[in-house]
């Protein structure tokens, strides 16, 4: 079931966004672009969320076939090194909210503060560059304004998604008695925000409880936390 999740998640990324880089009209008046834009943010962050399970070893027990679906949807999510995000992710789950959690921002708690914390804490050179080649070979068949508008900001956009919902809102002070030993809280039970929100990403307490629950099935890990 893992893998075909992720597979249906990657395909659907690839499709949508062909077909919204082929087929959508770039109007600042056309509203079914922002639609779209809303809709590939979503997907971006899907293929994000799979890499994640990946890192936790639950897209599928076939080692080595779980790692290379983690390695090709990070890749193509930003251009990110699959091998050294297992090393990051593994020191939030060990310290999280501390100074030893590299998705930690200690000095501050201000959102745009410790976004920025954030990502700078995984952007290296190498990304850039792999980006700037698949943007420059995408410049062969499209418009830079088109892949600015509907594959470049909805990769941002969706950092933020993921950043607010399994992130930022989590982890965040006042840190309760209610969110140890993890230092981490849950959104509201609604299965269908929780969804649409960020995966069920929200329900983040319980995904640090069950690090090798994959994210489909974290409603069902709901408690009182």
């Amino acid at each position: 079931m893992g893998i075909l999740i992720a597979l249906l998640i990657l395909t659907t990324w690839v499709g949508h966004l062909f077909y919204i880089l082929s087929s959508v009209e770039i109007g600042w008046l056309n509203p079914w672009m922002y639609i779209h834009i809303v809709v590939q943010t979503w997907l971006f962050t899907g293929l994000f969320i799979t890499g994640h399970d990946a890192m936790h070893g639950t897209v599928t027990r076939i080692k080595w076939l779980n790692n290379s679906i983690g390695f090709f949807v990070t890749l193509m999510y930003a251009g990110m090194w699959y091998p050294t995000l297992v090393k990051q992710h593994r020191k939030h789950h060990l310290y999280p909210a501390s100074e030893g959690d590299p998705d930690y921002c200690v000095s501050s708690q201000n959102f745009f503060v410790w976004w920025f914390s954030f990502m700078k804490s995984y952007i290296t050179v190498g990304q850039i560059v792999f980006m700037a080649v698949l943007f420059n070979v995408g410049l062969i068949f499209f418009s830079e304004l088109q892949l600015l508008l509907l594959w470049v900001l909805p990769a941002i956009a969706s950092t933020f998604q993921l950043f607010y919902f399994g992130t930022y809102r989590p982890h965040r002070m006042p840190h309760t008695d209610a969110m140890d030993p993890h230092r981490a809280r849950s959104q509201s039970r609604n299965h269908l925000w929780a969804f649409l929100s960020c995966y069920f990403f929200g329900y983040h307490y319980e995904h640090h409880e069950s690090p090798r629950t994959p994210w489909w099935k974290l409603h069902l890990m709901i408690n009182d936390k």
